[in-house]
């Protein structure tokens, strides 16, 4: 059974630590990292892109999807499947679709505008009792077509935006989305400890989770963030495995690739990844 993410954030906020959202492409990463997750017994947010929404052929089937492996696996931890970066379109969607939590992205909007289409998705999501995160400064870099500037947030307008009753609340202090590049001057950290002030105990996300070295994402879990954002890791350990297993001429045999064999180096992978982001986050042991 699919759940609000609004109770598993409340326990990392207060128990300091953070869940993992680590995002879905498909049927392997999927089944990949709720397995992951049942092993650890650790919390878990997959996240769903409006672009693989659309490779995936649409909402309805990702919900179809995820609610049947929960089933045939058996998985009894807590699970939230949650749209990432969403347009106020897109958001309208995956409530009807039935995903348990929503993230409206309107960073990209004046404030005022971003409260008023934020107040829009609060108040549908809760009559379907889903959880809602919302952005104020947008992410660096580029994540699947969405693009942001790496702002870091206004204090006050994060304030407010956590007034209207999100659930969490993205803010971006210098993290980005894709690689880290060899000058990344690090989170700001000054400006995460004020904003956790000003909206607690709102949990905090940290998007961009990928290359943040370990020491700086424990500093952002004891100043409030609980939730954080893996999905570049996982895709460059995906297409690393499946790469070399192709490289290394496997399951040939004159018919060509098996593609549950070709995908399962690449499943394997993520597992590890998932893992050892659940440990660091301090996940394990919590569900």
């Amino acid at each position: 059974m699919l759940v609000s993410a609004k109770e598993m954030l409340k326990k990392a906020k207060e128990g300091k630590y953070a869940v993992g959202q680590f995002n879905i492409n498909n049927l392997e990463w999927t089944k990949a990292i709720l397995q992951t997750a049942q092993e650890l017994n650790s919390p878990v947010i997959l996240g769903v892109s409006e672009g693989a929404g659309k490779y995936m052929t649409g909402y309805k089937t990702v919900v179809g999807m995820v609610k049947g492996m929960l089933e045939e696996l058996n998985i009894t931890v807590p699970v939230a499947l949650h749209l990432d970066h969403g347009s106020y379109e897109h958001a309208l969607k995956v409530i009807e679709a039935g995903f348990s939590s929503v993230m409206f992205d309107g960073s990209h909007y004046d404030i005022n505008e971003n409260i008023e289409k934020t107040k829009e998705i609060i108040k549908l999501a809760n009559e379907k009792g889903l959880s809602v995160e919302a952005e104020v400064g947008s992410i660096g870099g580029e994540e699947d077509g969405v693009i942001g500037n790496g702002e870091v947030a206004d204090v006050n307008e994060c304030k407010l935006i956590a007034e209207l009753g999100v659930d969490m609340l993205a803010a971006g202090i210098g993290n980005i989305h894709g690689k880290y590049p060899a000058n990344w001057a690090g989170l700001r950290f000054d400006v995460l400890e004020k904003i956790a002030e000003a909206t607690n105990p709102m949990p905090l996300v940290l998007h961009g989770g990928t290359g943040i070295p370990a020491d700086m994402i424990q500093k952002a879990i004891s100043l409030g963030v609980s939730k954080i954002n893996v999905n570049t890791e996982c895709q460059l350990s995906f297409a690393d495995a499946t790469r070399k297993y192709i490289e290394a001429g496997k399951d040939l045999e004159g018919k060509g690739f098996d593609p549950r064999k070709l995908l399962a180096p690449g499943a394997e992978a993520i597992k590890a990844t998932v893992k050892e982001k659940m440990e660091l986050f301090g996940s394990v042991n919590k569900a």
